[in-house]
């Protein structure tokens, strides 16, 4: 069915492997309950949370540009291939987890969602405001808010592309960032719970306007930047995020921003976002660790997976991972151990999942994708 040129960057993957790598170090602090020991470990951990806007803007600027080039090359969007498409991407691994979770649940305490309510609204992908009203759940299934954010904007983006085209597109993307920060000023001053401002999607709805803005405006176009400048927009986007946490009280669960701090503050964030973008894409393929490539090729799975994992390793399994450390002489390093622990974990079942499980479905679904893209 494909009728366009296939459309690929492997750096964008290892760029999804980044936002994954931020969240880990914040959800394993969370977990590991140890002040990190190094400077740069608890500046990692402290602006980890960023780690989901990266993933937010990367995903609107692909399929705002798939989306485009799927309009270039037949002269339509065909909402409902588009559908059919993430549909055959994300609920087959979503659901598995979930509901895994939930059945986990009924033999281990805390891992998944327990009440009616909480199962119905994950299940429908409103889960965001679900914890926004009640809370968090169980800590291996509170990273999937983020997915149901991600599946609100893929509902919306192919109407808006089909029917206003770009310049309706641009239109609503500013108005989505207004909205955003209106919401940023009223959190600063109503005082309410800190992560009902993070799982709000009309926040997190300034990473996906941006990211599709970004698509807009650089329509295909490359860019050549020095590794020297690629370091440095990399190296700003890190500190700009430490500045945004540290200095301005930006915050998933705690935010202790006033008015004029949370504007700025986030502020910053999205620009830091933009310039990690920045930072990677447009890198030619000989510069890019295959490895690196092929981890951000499965970074669904390590993401969906990961807090289970860490839930499991220094919670469920805390007093054998001491007696471990201790055994072999290893006290220091136990939370060390931990998480190389996790990590294999985590890489390997995202592997099995990838390969095995999440392969004919992305098969599948090329049935109905009319610009080629890496799966």
């Amino acid at each position: 069915m494909a009728s366009a040129a296939r459309y690929y960057r492997p750096e964008l993957d290892v760029l999804r492997l980044v936002a994954f790598a931020l969240v880990f170090c914040s959800h394993r602090n969370d977990l590991a309950r140890v002040t990190p020991d190094y400077p740069l470990t608890a500046a990692l951990c402290w602006i980890g949370v960023f780690g989901v806007p990266v993933f937010y803007l990367l995903s609107a600027f692909l399929i705002t540009e798939l989306l485009h080039r799927e309009l270039d090359a037949v002269g339509t969007v065909h909402v409902k291939a588009f559908y059919l498409r993430r549909i055959l991407r994300i609920w087959p691994l979503y659901y598995a987890v979930f509901f895994a979770l939930v059945l986990l649940n009924l033999v281990l305490r805390r891992v998944g969602a327990s009440t009616a309510g909480s199962i119905a609204a994950f299940s429908l992908f409103s889960g965001n405001w679900y914890v926004c009203r009640f809370g968090w759940l169980a800590y291996p299934v509170n990273p999937l808010w983020s997915i149901s954010v991600e599946e609100q904007f893929y509902f919306a983006i192919p109407l808006l592309t089909c029917f206003f085209r770009a310049r309706g597109l641009r239109i609503t993307c500013w108005a989505l960032l207004a909205v955003a920060y209106g919401f940023i000023a009223y959190y600063a001053v109503a005082h309410v719970p800190g992560h009902t401002q993070w799982t709000n999607s009309f926040v997190q709805f300034q990473f996906f306007a941006a990211g599709s803005l970004l698509s807009l405006h650089l329509h295909g176009r490359m860019p050549r930047l020095h590794w020297a400048l690629r370091w440095l927009a990399a190296a700003l986007a890190l500190g700009g995020y430490y500045l945004a946490n540290r200095g301005l009280g930006v915050d998933a669960d705690r935010p202790h921003a006033s008015l004029a701090g949370a504007l700025v503050g986030w502020s910053i964030v999205l620009f830091s976002t933009i310039l990690l973008f920045f930072s990677l894409y447009g890198i030619t393929d000989r510069f890019l660790p295959r490895v690196l490539v092929y981890l951000g090729r499965i970074s669904f799975g390590l993401y969906m997976v990961h807090a289970f994992f860490l839930y499991a390793c220094f919670v469920l399994l805390r007093k054998p991972l001491t007696a471990w450390s201790v055994a072999l002489h290893l006290e220091n390093w136990r939370n060390a151990l931990g998480t190389v622990l996790v990590l294999l974990c985590t890489v390997g079942m995202a592997m099995l999942s990838y390969h095995f499980y999440e392969k004919p479905f992305l098969r599948l679904k090329t049935r109905f994708t009319f610009v080629p893209s890496r799966d």
